[in-house]
């Protein structure tokens, strides 16, 4: 388990992935030739977006092995590897994963079913002026 301090260090880590995807964004000459990063995001989101699809079913996968005894890094490797592909997902869409720290920091201390039964009402008030 990481401490307060730790917590520093790791959302530089996330920081310098996230420089470093964007670096390779077509914008900025990404070149798909010499870049995986660069030729997700060349080919458009149908590949990065795929991608995600897939990383989570292996985080699903990985975890219903570790239920039944499987090697429980093989959940952090996946992970890792989702949130890489949805990292290359905020780039394309001019988002950092300070975006993503933000808004949760500002779920922080309220209720998942709480802020479900918020977006719903949120929703139904769109959905109502709308009309």
């Amino acid at each position: 388990m990481s401490t307060t301090q730790d917590n520093a260090p790791q959302a530089e880590v996330l920081a310098r992935l996230a420089q470093i995807i964007e670096s390779r964004l077509p914008a900025r000459g990404g070149d798909p030739d010499s870049s995986y990063v660069a030729r997700l995001l060349h080919k458009g989101p149908d590949a990065f977006l795929k991608k995600i699809g897939e990383e989570a079913t292996e985080v699903v996968l990985a975890a219903k092995d570790a239920d039944h005894g499987g090697d429980r890094s093989k959940v952090v490797y996946e992970v890792a590897d989702l949130w890489f592909h949805c990292m290359v997902a905020l780039a394309h869409y001019g988002l950092t994963p300070a975006d993503v720290i933000q808004e949760l920091a500002r779920r922080e201390g309220t209720s998942g079913i709480e802020e479900k039964s918020l977006r719903k009402a949120v929703a139904r008030e769109a959905a109502e002026g709308a009309r």
